[in-house]
């Protein structure tokens, strides 16, 4: 009886295949083929549809800006061909009261945004949005600081995440936040839209990590967004990593042309864009980075941006090192130097930073990849966080005595020449 139905299905699937021999007619603009009862392809099922968009999403431009990169990126997202641009902040150095130079700003950034073939959707940073006036600059050029739109039954949320801003006067930078006002701006957009297919929201603060997280109001946001489909975006740390908070993904994003380190993907620090593909049941992101975006002569388009040029930079020497816990050497242990105030002992400002590599061996970065260190005397803390980030947006556990965790508190120094050093920690519980 098996072998009188499979001959069946057989017979059905040979009729069905001859029958579809010769030219497949379509309606028109889609594929065209001839099908015969054997194909040289997998499928005629196209990877399209009118539930598929694509857009980018590009992260930090400033916090010490590099020259060539954000001008660049915009010709290079012109070849993705994108069918929008959205921004997590920091898109003008700002931190000035000086209207003309905040004008001047931002008359070259939109010298950049205008080249794009496609629209760019401003979301402002603390850079922005720095004190009273770089506010006013933005509400004058810009209006709204915070809004929603929708394609294709998708909802964007524009999010300010410094609301307001709380720089102080000397222009520090705060850890930000989002005010009732705007919880209840975003509380009416969703009740609104109730079932769009997905909801992606674009902040500048990943506020999901902050200290202040049970007042800073992101957890209002995240409650009202409770049984949707949704993404985050967020940069300011400059350095990737994903997080999944109610089973949700959030992006940190690292840099298109902001201040890094540039050490690479074990450290998170890389130039590049976010490309969302939109499917009509969730977003594949792949990470582009620029280095990977060439036009057809393999030649990247040659811009006059200027970097910010970086002052009080002392000359760094070769500094490498080794941590031994317990007479074993320590992978993925986070070492960091911190200078100490000599009119305060008790505070010190972090310098230099470094993650160990499986030989418990590392190298000291302070402005650039593995620059070194200044020449002076430093304080040593060390951690090792497995993870570092647990999936929530929370540090995670440290696996090493809490005594080298804190300036405070570590007994580890470490001595800079001006020679190569090396240096060896060894930890003991």
């Amino acid at each position: 009886m098996r072998r009188v139905l499979f001959a069946s299905v057989a017979v059905i699937l040979l009729a069905g295949a001859i029958a579809l021999s010769g030219t497949r007619q379509l309606s028109k603009g889609e594929l065209q083929i001839e099908v015969e009862a054997r194909n040289p392809w997998t499928s005629l099922k196209l990877n399209n549809g009118p539930d598929t968009f694509h857009f980018v999403v590009v992260s930090d431009r400033t916090g010490g800006h590099r020259a060539r990169i954000f001008s660049q990126a915009v010709e290079q997202i012109n070849l993705l061909q994108p069918a929008f641009v959205i921004s997590v902040g920091d898109l003008i150095e700002g931190y000035t009261k000086d209207t003309a130079k905040l004008s001047e700003q931002w008359k070259e950034f939109q010298t950049y945004t205008t080249k794009l073939k496609m629209p760019f959707f401003y979301v402002p940073g603390n850079h922005d949005l720095s004190n009273p006036v770089g506010s006013k600059e933005w509400e004058e050029r810009f209006g709204r600081r915070y809004y929603h739109f929708l394609y294709r039954d998708v909802l964007f949320l524009a999010v300010n995440s410094d609301d307001p801003s709380e720089a102080d006067e000397k222009g520090k930078d705060m850890k930000g936040g989002i005010r009732a006002e705007q919880i209840e701006y975003f509380q009416k957009v969703l009740k609104e839209n109730p079932s769009p297919r997905w909801t992606f929201v674009c902040m500048h603060k990943p506020l999901w990590t902050q200290e202040n997280l049970s007042t800073n109001g992101f957890l209002e946001l995240e409650q009202m967004l409770e049984g949707r489909k949704y993404t985050m975006f967020a940069g300011h740390i400059h350095r990737y990593q994903k997080f999944v908070r109610n089973g949700m993904n959030h992006y940190q994003l690292a840099t298109t042309g902001g201040g890094s380190k540039l050490r690479g993907l074990s450290y998170g620090e890389f130039d590049h864009v976010a490309w969302v593909t939109m499917k009509p049941d969730a977003p594949v992101i792949a990470n582009i980075m620029l280095d990977g975006i060439l036009p057809e002569d393999l030649k990247k388009p040659i811009s006059d941006e200027e970097g910010v040029i970086v002052y009080n930079r002392k000359p760094t020497h070769p500094v490498t090192g080794k941590v031994i816990f317990d007479g074993s050497p320590v992978n993925r242990a986070y070492v960091t130097f911190h200078t100490v105030d000599p009119k305060d002992p008790k505070k010190s400002s972090r310098l230099g930073d470094a993650f160990t590599e499986a030989d418990g061996t590392f190298q000291m970065s302070t402005y650039t990849a593995f620059d070194g260190a200044p020449a002076g005397e430093y304080k040593v803390t060390i951690v090792l966080r497995d993870p570092f980030f647990e999936p929530s947006g929370k540090l995670g556990a440290n696996r090493l005595p809490e005594k080298y965790a804190s300036a405070a508190t570590t007994d580890l120094t470490a001595t800079v020449k001006t020679v190569n050093n090396s240096l060896t920690f060894e930890l003991t519980k």
